[in-house]
């Protein structure tokens, strides 16, 4: 992961970069470890789709495989203004996105408040721009929800969790709420998928607080 003092204020959509009019790296067809599709804008019937950013996202990534129910997932960018970014571009601070996590998976098996309580439990979300010594606006912390239940359960994750951060001394959940239909998603060049299986002893940034998120 880079380690640049990249800005700490998201750019306008003025000030971002300018992007590009669709992808141009090619991916994967299959996910390394769930044998999923890679490319999931195509989603199973009954499933659902959650997007998250917690800080680099090769180690966020490798926790939600790890969910049982999740069917799918890949890294990427998302909350920013520069169309197809790459990864060198959204370290400069200069398009306005986060690393993010997209995460395909069955309510049936899973549901979306354990990942949101899962989310939490693996990064600081009282950061800011910043995981740990990862520090720039790729960092933030963020939620973007696919639906207005998806809102409310983020909510009540969020007011819990809050209320138990308190208790011990942390400060204001600064995690970022948004409608997913807000800012498109854009997959990360094929390296970063899945990284960590292709190179196991690379980084994990997983400053989190210890803090369990209470479940209700």
């Amino acid at each position: 992961m880079l380690f640049s003092r990249a800005k700490t204020q998201l750019p306008t959509a003025e000030d971002a970069l300018r992007g590009r009019e669709e992808r141009w790296f090619p991916l994967s067809e299959r996910h390394r470890v769930l044998d999923a599709p890679l490319v999931t804008d195509e989603v199973p019937e009954g499933y659902d789709v959650a997007l998250f950013g917690l800080g680099c996202f090769w180690g966020a990534e490798e926790v939600f495989w790890q969910v049982p129910g999740v069917w799918s997932t890949s890294v990427g960018y998302a909350g920013g203004h520069t169309a197809h970014p790459s990864y060198e571009e959204v370290c400069s601070g200069r398009t306005g996105h986060t690393e993010a996590v997209r995460v395909v998976f069955d309510p049936a098996q899973v549901s979306y408040a354990d990942l949101v309580a899962t989310f939490f439990e693996v990064h600081d979300p009282t950061q800011g721009m910043r995981q740990g010594n990862d520090v720039g606006t790729q960092y933030r912390s963020a939620i973007y929800y696919a639906s207005p239940e998806q809102r409310q359960v983020a909510e009540d994750v969020v007011a819990r969790y809050q209320a138990e951060l308190d208790k011990r001394g942390y400060g204001a959940i600064t995690t970022e709420l948004r409608p997913a239909e807000e800012t498109p998603y854009y997959y990360a060049e094929d390296p970063h998928q899945q990284y960590l299986v292709k190179n196991p002893f690379g980084y994990r940034c997983h400053s989190n607080t210890g803090v369990p998120v209470p479940r209700g």
